[in-house]
């Protein structure tokens, strides 16, 4: 089965996702894209992380995962506090459309609401 191309994802959600690492990465010290992009253990190339950070592209899930990783727990020298700030931008991220987490758990929900119609529980 071929696979269904997904919708492009709407410019706020884009700018927001692109806020939410921008935020991330001066937290962790990097004052300029190209100083994080210049570590060796960085998971995504300087013109990917300027578009992510510009709203021009969406990374995945993953990608945006291994970015959170990275500025959080792999950069010698963050503040503890940045911790914090990457669980809040992981909890904001998997609420966005982009995502799809909101619509699996509807999905969830409705499988557990017919489960229970069928008097299987």
């Amino acid at each position: 089965m071929a696979r269904k191309k997904q919708p492009p994802v709407d410019p706020e959600t884009a700018r927001t996702v692109g806020r939410l690492l921008r935020s991330l990465r001066k937290a962790a010290g990097y004052k300029a894209v190209h100083e994080a992009a210049a570590r060796a253990d960085c998971p995504a190339a300087l013109q990917t992380i300027y578009a992510y950070e510009r709203g021009g592209l969406v990374p995945s899930m993953k990608q945006f995962l291994d970015l959170v990783e990275f500025y959080a727990l792999k950069t010698e020298g963050t503040p503890p506090e940045i911790r914090h700030e990457g669980v809040a931008a992981v909890v904001t991220a998997i609420s966005l459309p982009a995502y799809h987490l909101t619509q699996a758990m509807g999905l969830i929900a409705r499988l557990n609401a017919a489960w229970d119609m069928d008097g299987r529980k």
